[in-house]
């Protein structure tokens, strides 16, 4: 009768744990692709050569006018009340709207003269700043006001956005006020864009 013997060997764990981190890594590449397909595209919107970014390419000084040149336009725009002639610098002045006001903050900002100038159908508030190393020259266009069978369409002047153009070296007027002949006179059209990573929105 002959016997036979069997060698039963224990478990080892080495199988087992191979099985766990390939279930680890399999988890891991399928979490990773669903957040890669499901993240939203970075959206940048670049501005033109003849542009400036309002939030990039502002000194702190030339943000600060461009901020109150936005408040201002409001103003303006509802003193106008849909006539076709703006109000003059030196009524802004009195009245102490910013940046036309003479006070300590627009010395600070580059001292900026105010005139209001027209060409056509366009008015501008031009400030010519007395030190371009603090801030640029900045010019305020202003269109006529879009008439609707005789009333102005103050709505939607209100929701455009404020045309705004900066020089660091102009010194004098320039000599029109179309696009065309501003940005050849080396004026630069101050634009706001926000990408992904703002958080801040116009309301």
């Amino acid at each position: 009768m002959s016997t036979s013997i069997q060698i039963v060997r224990p478990a080892g764990a080495g199988h087992e744990t191979l099985a766990v981190l390939a279930g680890c890594a399999l988890i891991l590449a399928v979490a990773a692709a669903v957040v890669t397909l499901r993240a939203a595209p970075a959206q940048s919107h670049a501005v033109a050569a003849h542009q400036l970014d309002a939030r990039r390419d502002l000194t702190a000084a030339e943000q600060g006018v461009y901020a109150d040149l936005r408040v201002a336009l409001e103003e303006i725009e509802a003193e106008r009340a849909g006539g076709t002639r703006l109000p003059a610098v030196a009524a802004l002045s009195e009245s102490g709207l910013p940046p036309f006001a003479r006070d300590a903050s627009s010395v600070q900002r580059g001292a900026h003269v105010w005139t209001l100038m027209a060409d056509g159908q366009s008015q501008a508030y031009l400030g010519l700043s007395a030190d371009s190393a603090v801030a640029a020259s900045v010019l305020l266009r202003i269109a006529a006001p879009a008439q609707d069978h005789g009333h102005s369409t103050a709505a939607h002047a209100h929701d455009a956005e404020p045309d705004i153009w900066m020089h660091r070296s102009a010194q004098a007027a320039p000599a029109a006020l179309d696009a065309a002949q501003l940005t050849r006179a080396g004026w630069r059209q101050v634009v706001a864009r926000f990408d992904a990573g703002v958080t801040r929105q116009r309301r």
